[in-house]
Formats: structure tokens, sequence, C-alpha cells
């Protein structure tokens, strides 16, 4: 049965490079372990995110993405998100790197940028201070997964920070997936397909916990394969601006998330580790290519010109179509 790699970051640093350039090519996706994140942080943010889930939605509601205006960040409910115009059978919560009212991007009204909609410690004590601590952890972890993805593309290991995240976009969700049961199946006949449909990632690089439920599925050659739950593990899949740099060298999987029928629900814990919003990206590698025939939205990540932000900005404007025309308006607007 194929398998996705797993990659341990104690190995030297050559055998890391090398054995991420392998699994970029055939893959797009892989495992990294040997990664320093303590377990119990990771347990920790896990139990306070099922603690907020099981809140009342009229609680939460309190922390909706509408209040969160151009920052983009708060709770939506289950089937607020859309993949590809349909719904996703998760409720999540949009975060981000904390930014007060006087940073220049928030006073300007930049898109994406601003301040979490947490609950106080009086509703949920000390869920912000972990947020933030995880978030700490794993963007030093996706600066040093990035470090040797430029070495395995025979750069210095300096070349993304350098040019693209020594400020990067990041954007950190809290899905959840309620477990579906078959009589919910056969009594809606618009019952979900998935957790979340078929899709890429749109930046340069997403690390994911899962936890032990499971769901996650990748696209490859030999058709669609389960991407497990392994232990101590972040799974890391490469994203569309990769696949645009590389000329699809590297290039951006499609993947999905089963619906849950576990009989519990699963919690998922995406990092996406993005380029600076205003960034133009380059290429590395000049090779003409338009791939838009073979991806799964039919646009070529290739052809598009602008900013980082102008195409994070499309894609997500998809996401939440009603709260980019009420919120975030014409880009125009900054």
């Amino acid at each position: 049965m194929l398998t996705l790699p797993v990659i341990d970051l104690r190995l030297p640093a050559a055998a890391v490079a090398d054995s991420i350039a392998r699994a970029c090519r055939d893959h797009g996706f892989f495992y990294i372990v040997g990664h320093g994140i303590e377990p119990a942080l990771i347990a920790r943010l896990e139990g306070l995110s099922q603690q907020f889930f099981a809140l009342p939605d009229a609680v939460k509601a309190n922390y909706a993405m509408s209040r969160g205006g151009r920052a983009w960040r708060g709770w939506f409910p289950l089937g607020g998100e859309l993949t590809a115009g349909r719904p996703d059978w998760k409720e999540g919560l949009y975060l981000g790197t904390e930014l007060g009212p006087d940073d220049p991007r928030v006073r300007v009204g930049t898109p994406l940028h601003g301040s979490n909609l947490l609950p106080s410690d009086d509703t949920l004590s000390g869920f912000r201070t972990t947020i933030d601590e995880y978030m700490r952890r794993v963007i030093e972890l996706g600066h040093r997964v990035l470090a040797s993805l430029a070495v395995s593309l025979g750069l210095s290991s300096d070349y993304f920070e350098a040019r693209y995240t020594q400020d990067p976009l990041i954007l950190f969700r809290i899905f959840q997936y309620p477990s579906v049961t078959a009589a919910m199946d056969a009594a809606d006949p618009n019952a979900p397909h998935y957790g979340v449909g078929e899709h890429t990632d749109y930046g340069l690089l997403t690390l994911l916990h899962q936890d032990t439920v499971g769901g996650l599925e990748v696209k490859t050659s030999a058709g669609w394969i389960a991407a497990p739950p392994i232990p101590g593990s972040f799974v890391c899949n490469i994203g569309d601006m990769l696949d645009r740099m590389t000329a699809g060298y590297y290039k951006s999987t499609p993947h999905r998330v089963r619906i849950n029928r576990s009989g519990r629900n699963r919690l998922s814990l995406p990092l996406f580790f993005d380029p600076n919003f205003d960034v133009h990206i380059e290429p590395i590698r000049s090779v003409e290519i338009d791939d838009a025939a073979s991806r799964w939205d039919g646009a070529s990540v290739h052809a598009f010109t602008g900013s980082y932000g102008d195409y994070v900005l499309d894609k997500v404007s998809k996401v939440f179509p009603q709260l980019q025309r009420d919120v975030l308006g014409n880009r125009a607007k900054r």
C-alpha cells in the first residue's frame, strides 16, 4: 500500500533536505517527527478546543467571523465554510498573528491582519495563551522546515526567509468535524459528501496536527490514499505558491477530508505558513507552464498576476462568499 514518507528532523541536515526533495517531487506531502514540540502543549490545546466547541452556539456567536471585520478571524458554525461551492461538514475557528490596533497594517485596514476573537479567561481559562504558545512553536517549526526545503532545491537555507517569510502571513485554524451517523445519511438527501472537499492550499507550507480519529486523504498518481495520524507527527504539504515558484517541480497536491463516522468528534489543527501579504512571488525555475486543465479548480497558479494577498483574498472569498461581500468588499477599499 502506498504511504506518505516520514521525515525525522533529528537526522543530519543533508539527509533531511534529500528526503524532503523526494517527498515533494513524489507526493507534495510528508510527515515530520523529531520536531521538538511538546506533546503536553498539543494536548492542552486540544482539550481547550474541545471545550470551546462544546459551548452553546449562542455563546460562540459572540466570536463569529462577521465580528472580526477585515481581520477575517473568528468562529463559523457547522457547514459555514465552502469548498468548491459545497458546504464542508465542520465548524471552525479562524486565527492568525495577533496584531493590535496600532499596527500599521491594521490602521489601514489590510485584510487578514488584526486581533483574534477569543473567549476571555472567565469563559475559557488559558485558551488565548495556549493558542499563542502553540502558534509560536509551530511558526518556528515552519521556518525550520522551509530552510530544509530551500536546501532541497539547491538554494541557500535562508532563501525563503530573506525574500518571503521575514513577516509571514500566518493563518491558523482549529477545526472540529462532528461524527455523522448512517441514519443521518439515509434521512437527508443533502447530507455532506466530505468533511472538506478536494482542494489545494494557497501558500508555501501547511503544518497540520491531527488527533487520533483521522480522515485526511491525498490524491496521488495511484489514486486517493489515506494519511492517517502518526503519534507525535505533523503532516506537511506544499501550497500553490511553492508550486508557482518551482514551475510545478514541487506541486501543490489536492487533498480532502472524509466524512467522520468514528462516533466521536475529530479535531484538526492546520497552520498555513504563507508569504508576506504584499510580496510578489518570483520564479525559482523559469519554465513556462499552464496547469489549469489539471487543477481541481481549473485555475492555474502560474497565470495570475499580483501580490500573494491578491491571490489569497480571491481564494478565501469563495470560501465565505457572504462574509466577503459584507465585510471585505472591494480590495481597493484598503
